[in-house]
């Protein structure tokens, strides 16, 4: 039997597994934390003229202290018509075309209005170009806006629809079966025998992805016999990615690999060199990829961010998949590792972490309490309080 991988040797087998799936073209709105499939392109420009910064008079440039003639007005839709000279202005609106002619904007509260007469009152412009937006100073036609692989957030909706697209190419959403599967799962939780545990692995691991744009499918819990596991993968067919969590180590009752085997999949890999979660497998059948998560729910967790969360990235086009990490220094000392590089959960704040109480890898009540994980080398010394250490924040899956 071969050695467990190290961490990045398992990723790197994952990823390069997966290929992005097929384009597809949306609305903006529905592009939301997807990932670009082609750069982002302006396709006009913005602003597509001078406009007002400001609400108050549009002036010629050289003319800056008054008084003026108010000559009409430009608002925001409804642009003025003419033609400012020396000694007029023209009202205008935030967001306003600015007229031809005009090229300052003194803004309402420096000026005193008399009728059709504008005195300046406050300091004025100062300058020509004041309070302008000028033709182009947010981005130009043909301008990348954002690179293929980034991250639609709501300001590029924004910025996609400005930019003068009706639609976005991203790429179709991953379809994902979860499987939890053991005997001594109970359904109900309010109906758990004291020799069972209630369900929650797969509620959890939908919940993990759910802020990452994928269709979910949750099938369990499934005893452990190899027909029904069998029966379990068969309805997972049309899944891009299968996603079994307990049965993967090497008891007695842990069957996913032989119905694996069973089922027509090939074994990538099987054990990655990690605490909580040394049991995780990867296989494939076809272009589906199943990922074999450990029963404990902490570890199911921990690889579920660590693995799952990265290949659905690469399935839907991310740019850069892997978990982003930081540096943050301990509050306490941090006792000495082990042979295995360890996911250690704690609590992360303003640039100091506090390792968990409970590391246990069935401790819910602490897993639930963190929000990061500390990177624990193996054969780590005692680490005093103070020592900077690598971190991975959790929230929203460990990408910006």
């Amino acid at each position: 039997m071969s050695a467990p991988l190290p961490l990045e040797e398992a990723q790197q087998r994952l990823l390069e597994l997966a290929e992005p799936l097929p384009l597809e073209r949306v609305d903006p709105p529905s592009a939301l934390d997807r990932w670009l499939a082609e750069p982002l392109v302006a396709a006009r420009t913005q602003p597509a003229c001078a406009m007002s910064a400001m609400d108050g008079y549009a002036v010629a440039g050289n003319d800056l202290s008054g008084p003026w003639q108010v000559i009409g007005e430009s608002a925001a839709g409804h642009p003025f018509a003419g033609f400012v000279a020396a000694g007029h202005a023209v009202r205008i609106s935030t967001g306003a075309v600015l007229p031809d002619g005009a090229g300052a904007v003194v803004v309402q509260e420096d000026v005193s209005r008399d009728g059709d007469r504008l005195i300046l009152t406050g300091d004025g412009p100062g300058s020509p170009g004041k309070h302008i937006r000028r033709a182009g100073s947010d981005f130009s036609e043909g301008a990348v806006l954002a690179d293929l692989g980034a991250r639609i957030s709501p300001a590029h909706v924004a910025l996609t629809l400005s930019a003068g697209h009706r639609h976005v190419a991203v790429r179709r959403m991953p379809r994902l079966t979860i499987i939890d599967s053991g005997d001594e799962l109970a359904a109900d939780p309010a109906d758990c025998a004291p020799h069972q545990v209630p369900a929650s692995n797969g509620a959890m691991l939908a919940a993990l992805v759910a802020s990452h744009r994928c269709e979910v499918n949750r099938r369990g819990p499934i005893p452990d016999q190899l027909d029904e596991l069998i029966a379990a993968l068969e309805a997972a067919a049309g899944a891009d990615v299968i996603v079994t969590s307990g049965g993967a180590s090497v008891g007695d009752h842990d069957l996913v690999i032989p119905a694996l085997q069973a089922w027509g999949a090939e074994l990538d890999f099987w054990k990655v060199a990690i605490k909580p979660g040394k049991p995780l497998l990867v296989a494939r059948r076809g272009r589906q990829i199943v990922l074999g998560l450990p029963g404990n729910p902490v570890s199911s967790f921990v690889t579920a961010w660590l693995f799952l969360l990265p290949l659905l990235r690469r399935l839907s086009g991310a740019a850069d998949p892997l978990p982003m990490k930081r540096t943050a220094h301990l509050t306490a000392d941090l006792a000495a590792g082990g042979e295995r590089r360890e996911f250690l959960r704690g609590v992360l704040t303003e640039g100091v972490v506090t390792p968990a109480l409970g590391q246990d890898s069935g401790a819910l009540a602490a897993l639930a309490g963190s929000n990061c994980l500390i990177d624990r080398p193996a054969h780590s010394p005692v680490l005093p309080a103070g020592t900077p250490v690598l971190v991975y924040p959790l929230e929203n899956g460990g990408i910006a």
